[in-house]
């Protein structure tokens, strides 16, 4: 990759709408981009956290409401998960075939409408099919999201402002299970459904108002599935890409493993209440987001990206194997666990952001399809995490420890044998 020139902000005029006014200028300064754009798109970005997480808490209710098995429960997780997944890989290239602002509206109204569905369902089979569309269409909102920071910056601007947004959807995950444990005092878990419902058609309306075109007509991609095809197989034979997407991937795996295992560990193995699991489960998301915005703001552009990465994996690999050891060996009770988890998010938060930057920096003329290719590898990996936790049983918090090892081992090899740190290569987040 040639060496690019030191990183400012370079806004892509979008189409017949005004150039988006205002955000904290990045690192070269350069024009600005309003606040409302940065919640818009840090509101999308939180979709995925939000219609997993709110719901977590009442994982157990759900099972003896519809008189299931904890199993087919976990699976209405997967099936989000996978949804999720699939639908970048549908909404990515459509919108860079289409523009971003369609897309997104279609997304947002399928979303609102199989949110309600998952309010109604009678049975747990149901809750699955309608978590499915819930995924897929909420992917809409992710991948685009991303692709709109793609059009609007480059380098480490975009690096930067995309820690900006973490800032903003991150507080998803971290308020999401309280505030679902909150609703839960006064519903069940079919209104904490009806709530996510009602945000959808919020989140519809504000983005057909405020949310601009940024890929203009001449940069849009017509060649159709075939040349989607070949876009996806061009990206997946770049070697730094693959590195990249499968930092991220394997990554966010380790953290999906405590999504799926958290509620039962929390309340069943260690008896706690739906509150105190919502309390530990923003901990352990407050870890991950205030260590990405000191990655993204203080150690990008300073440090080599490839060393920050390395260290973020290496740290997941430790607090994979303290986890086990801490199940099998110190029998540890649930705050010293929890102070693992943190560990673990810490170390996720700090190999995430130039993951992510750099996989997107490898592709200018497909962002769409670049960003939909890191979701959805990413969802999948996430998709397989209830699961294999769910195979070890919940009597013991040991399958999500192992779980959570076996993705770290599988990040740490992936950066190490794809990026090869120890080669020197340009560094486009570097100042």
């Amino acid at each position: 990759m040639p060496e690019t020139p030191p990183p400012s902000i370079r806004p892509t005029p979008p189409r017949a709408a005004p150039t988006p006014p205002s955000a904290p200028p990045a690192a070269g300064g350069g024009a600005r981009v309003s606040p409302v754009l940065i919640l818009m798109l840090g509101s999308l970005s939180a979709m995925a956290p939000l219609s997993m997480d709110m719901y977590l808490p009442s994982l157990p209710r759900i099972t003896t409401g519809l008189h299931t098995q904890d199993a087919l429960v976990q699976l209405t997780l997967t099936s989000c998960l996978a949804g999720l997944a699939l639908g970048q890989l549908v909404a990515g290239p459509l919108s860079d075939a289409l523009g971003r602002r369609r897309p997104l509206v279609v997304g947002l109204v399928l979303y609102a409408a199989s949110t309600a569905a998952c309010a109604l369902a009678p049975n747990v089979e149901l809750l699955i099919a309608g978590r499915l569309l819930q995924g897929l269409s909420g992917a809409a909102g992710i991948v685009i999201a991303r692709a709109v920071v793609r059009d609007l910056f480059d380098g480490l601007a975009a690096a930067r402002f995309a820690t900006t947004l973490m800032m903003v959807s991150g507080s998803a995950p971290l308020l999401a299970p309280i505030l679902g444990g909150q609703l839960l005092r006064v519903t069940s878990w079919r209104g904490i459904f009806a709530f996510l419902a009602v945000l959808g058609v919020v989140l519809l309306a504000a983005a057909a108002l405020r949310v601009p075109e940024t890929l203009p007509r001449e940069r849009r991609r017509s060649g159709g599935l075939p040349d989607t095809l070949r876009a996806m197989r061009a990206l997946l034979a770049d070697r730094l890409f693959s590195a990249y997407l499968l930092t991220v991937a394997f990554g966010f795996g380790t953290l999906f493993a405590f999504i799926a295992g958290s509620p039962y560990v929390v309340q069943e193995v260690f008896h706690g209440s739906a509150q105190r699991y919502s309390l530990i489960f923003a901990l352990v998301e407050l870890g991950l987001v205030g260590m990405t915005q000191v990655t993204g703001r203080l150690l990008l552009g300073r440090f080599a990206s490839h060393r920050i990465q390395l260290a973020g994996v290496l740290g997941l690999a430790l607090s994979g194997v303290l986890l086990v050891l801490a199940c099998t060996v110190w029998h540890a009770g649930l705050w010293p666990v929890t102070g693992l988890l943190c560990l673990m998010a810490v170390a996720l938060g700090t190999s995430t952001p130039p993951s992510s930057a750099l996989a997107l920096q490898q592709a200018p003329h497909a962002a769409g399809t670049a960003s939909a290719l890191v979701g959805s590898v990413q969802f999948l990996t996430g998709a397989l995490a209830p699961a294999l936790v769910g195979l070890g049983g919940h009597g013991s918090a040991l399958p999500m420890a192992v779980v959570v090892l076996g993705f770290a081992l599988a990040a740490l090899l992936a950066f190490v044998l794809l990026a090869r740190p120890w080669q020197a290569v340009p560094d486009p987040l570097r100042m």
